[in-house]
């Protein structure tokens, strides 16, 4: 389960037990931070808390903030400045340097639009959506808060801002989609000075594994916690079963060709080829070949010598796979972590999928040059409304 759901789930649990809550999001950091823009916490006037802001260090502040919030019944912006050592809120020498802004939010249950109803929506989603937050670094006026989603089309699935806004919120949100990354600008409306986090929400990614061995078992469950979405394809209804794959997985039972038919299809789609038997696997890559163009990850598992056999077989059917083809596979797959066991393969195979999606390679934080995140998104654009 992904922290966003881990929050829908709670906000639904809190609903229908009647008890208040507040939704704290980070909408901008300016320097280094444990959690980026995007992060969010829902508490409850309980105490209770699902999510996180930071890795600890602004959980107990934010508490307080966030009953003050529900107490007074409205917005609040508060700047968390980690670099301050002598800050007592927050504890001496914590080393981040950053400076956070986090907004609470509290919640209306009985609105369709308040900002976990339009949470529930990107989650649903199977495309790329930008929830618009808008917010007041100068703390002067009402802090708007989430307002808005918005999908590629310029369609607002949800909420809609008054007509002289928007061309400009739908131009902020065509920037976010076109980076595909957060976006933030400094908007002036008629003078009135406010900031807006357009906050980019991609669908997580679908993990396809093709064979349903007690090797796939660890690697679904481990998808699974990650909030990835899995469906788990086998010709033996012996192996590929419910019993077997519990926690929302999707079991496909068939012979390869009909599991290819069947196969997932998505931007963010992985296929995982370990059946262990090597006919099946040859099957499958044969009838996934027309497809490859659009597949960004085909990992197969197994010693290399297994998959330039299964090449040099296709070649002598006549099928010789293009070099964009073989770019596309990666035989064998996972990172060279050292790993043998079953749990420690699933870790480095979710790890290569996860650096191919962020075009990311994976190497070694120590050896990175510069800071950890890409700070460039994170400057605030300006942008005039007459």
């Amino acid at each position: 389960m992904s922290e966003l759901e881990a929050i829908i789930t709670a906000y639904d649990a809190l609903k229908s037990q009647g008890v208040s809550a507040v939704l704290a999001t980070v909408v901008h950091v300016e320097g280094s931070a444990f959690r980026q823009s995007g992060a969010r916490m829902l508490i409850s006037a309980e105490g209770r808390m699902t999510g996180a802001i930071s890795g600890g260090c602004l959980e107990g502040d934010a508490l307080k903030k966030a009953l003050l919030a529900l107490h007074q019944g409205e917005n609040k912006l508060v700047t968390y400045d980690t670099s301050d050592e002598e800050d007592a809120v927050i504890g001496a020498q914590l080393g981040c340097n950053g400076v956070i802004q986090v907004l609470f939010e509290p919640i209306e249950y009985n609105s369709s639009t308040n900002p976990v109803e339009l949470l529930k929506m990107a989650v649903r989603s199977s495309e790329s959506v930008v929830l618009v937050v808008r917010f007041r670094l100068s703390k002067k006026g009402n802090q708007a808060g989430t307002q808005f989603l918005v999908a590629k089309e310029h369609q607002f699935l949800c909420g809609k801002p008054e007509q002289r806004l928007v061309e400009a919120i739908l131009a902020g949100v065509g920037k976010a989609l076109a980076v595909q990354r957060d976006y933030f600008e400094t908007c002036f409306w008629e003078n009135q000075e406010e900031q807006v986090f357009y906050n980019l929400l991609i669908p997580p990614p679908m993990l396809v594994l093709i064979g349903a061995g007690n090797d796939a078992q660890r690697i679904a469950e481990m998808a699974g916690l990650l909030g990835w979405r899995v469906t788990v394809m086998d010709g033996r209804p012996t192996h590929a079963n419910a019993q077997r794959f519990a926690g929302g997985c999707q079991i496909i039972v068939g012979k390869p060709e009909r599991v290819v038919e069947r196969l997932p299809r998505g931007p963010r789609t992985a296929v995982v080829l370990m059946t262990h038997n090597y006919p099946y696997d040859l099957a499958v890559l044969r009838s996934l070949l027309p497809q490859l163009d659009c597949l960004p990850y085909l990992g197969i598992m197994g010693p290399k010598k297994r998959f330039e056999r299964m090449v040099k077989e296709l070649e002598e059917e006549g099928v010789k796979l293009s070099a964009a083809q073989l770019n596309r596979i990666y035989a064998p797959c996972g990172l060279a972590l050292g790993a043998e066991q079953a749990a420690e393969i699933g870790l480095s195979i979710l790890s290569e999928v996860m650096a191919c999606f962020n075009s990311a390679n994976a190497g070694f934080l120590r050896e990175k040059q510069g800071p950890i995140h890409d700070r460039g998104s994170a400057i605030f654009q300006i942008s005039r409304v007459s």
